[in-house]
């Protein structure tokens, strides 16, 4: 087993294994992992034994909580490291899962969020298990959903994708199926078996296509609460009880339609049914400029080709951002001081200038 502590690395028969290893801090990614993914992969691609890579997180708490933008603001505070820096690493490991050359397998139980969903998002087999909570959380920090995910999101169904990218709520792991972000609701304690199937040469297209045929063995846990775990300080994922999925909220299909975020938050205002007028209450604690570009940045994602157009956007989107103040005022707010009263640039969306927004997204 090898790695710089934070990332372990070892092959088990024809499989490449790699860890994220900061349970402490939910396996957030530093800069300095994405470097070691990378290398690990690289490695792995070039062993002719490996047939397969299995990505998971150390620790019961889950895969990996986003981003260490703890530590990405305290650079660009104290002029350090660049920010923009980190997203280019990240968003070029997240380019090269596309087209991999050796397939990966990602096991997103428990905390799967922003970094954690890029990194399992495009693996050739995905599992989520009944303690999965998957999020984009990042217009409460200032930030937008980025690594290629507004391009799923923007062909969900029913406008779960708008209501996801824009408020940052949790998804069950069956909902991430529904979403196309996931393959297969499995037992947690179906990793260890599946890691030793691939460490005995068993293709991951098999593999895969026996989980997916499989009827689901646990339904999805519910959302403690309206706020991301990974913008508080998340709760450790039980066991799972019964929860109504994303798709059977009509609600959302009818509150999330069209263009303009502030129509999009009125009308959940309005709506009679109580998770609407909830929804409308997590938007106005969002960075209302972070929530009507991610609004925008998911219309044009609709419009792309590939996961490729997005991830190029999202670089131009990061760079515009982190010339704005929502992103150190919200990690400042919710994991710094955690006095959860950001700041933030505009005091609500109705003014946030849409040409502003126009300017950041791009045509």
């Amino acid at each position: 087993m090898t790695g710089d502590g934070d990332v372990l690395h070892w092959t088990e028969g024809h499989l490449g294994r790699i860890r994220l290893n900061r349970p402490r801090a939910l396996n957030a990614v530093s800069s300095a992992m994405v470097e070691e993914v990378s290398a690990a992969l690289a490695r792995f691609d070039a062993d002719d034994r490996v047939r397969a890579v299995a990505l998971d997180g150390a620790g019961e708490r889950g895969l990996c909580a986003g981003a260490d933008v703890r530590s990405i603001r305290a650079g660009a505070l104290d002029g350090s490291a660049d920010p923009v820096a980190f997203w280019e690493r990240e968003y070029a490991l997240i380019r090269s899962l596309l087209t991999p050359a050796t397939p990966l397998v990602a096991f997103m139980d428990g905390i799967v969020m922003g970094a954690g969903v890029g990194l399992s998002a495009y693996a050739g087999l995905r599992l989520v298990t009944g303690r999965t909570r998957l999020a984009m959380p990042e217009t409460g920090i200032g930030l937008f959903p980025d690594v290629g995910t507004l391009f799923p999101l923007s062909r969900a169904p029913g406008e779960i994708g708008t209501h996801l990218a824009m408020t940052g709520e949790v998804a069950t792991g069956a909902d991430a199926i529904a979403l196309g972000l996931a393959d297969a609701l499995v037992p947690a304690s179906i990793w260890d078996d599946v890691c030793a199937r691939l460490a005995g040469g068993a293709a991951v297209a098999q593999v895969r296509a026996e989980l997916v045929s499989a009827e689901p063995s646990e339904p999805s846990e519910p959302s403690e609460s309206s706020e991301p775990a990974a913008l508080s300080e998340p709760s450790e994922p039980s066991e799972p009880g019964a929860a109504a999925p994303l798709v059977e909220a009509t609600w959302i299909g009818e509150c999330y339609r069209g263009g303009d975020p502030v129509a999009i938050r009125d009308r959940l205002r309005s709506h009679p049914h109580p998770g609407a007028r909830a929804a409308a209450e997590v938007l106005d604690t969002r960075s209302p400029l972070s929530v009507a570009v991610a609004l925008a940045a998911l219309r044009r994602a609709a419009h792309c080709r590939g996961v490729e157009g997005v991830i190029e956007r999202d670089l131009r989107i990061a760079r515009a951002l982190m010339d704005r103040p929502d992103f150190n005022e919200g990690v400042r707010a919710l994991l710094v001081d955690k006095d959860r009263a950001p700041r933030w640039e505009h005091a609500d969306l109705a003014e946030v200038d849409p040409a502003l927004v126009a300017g950041i997204v791009g045509p």
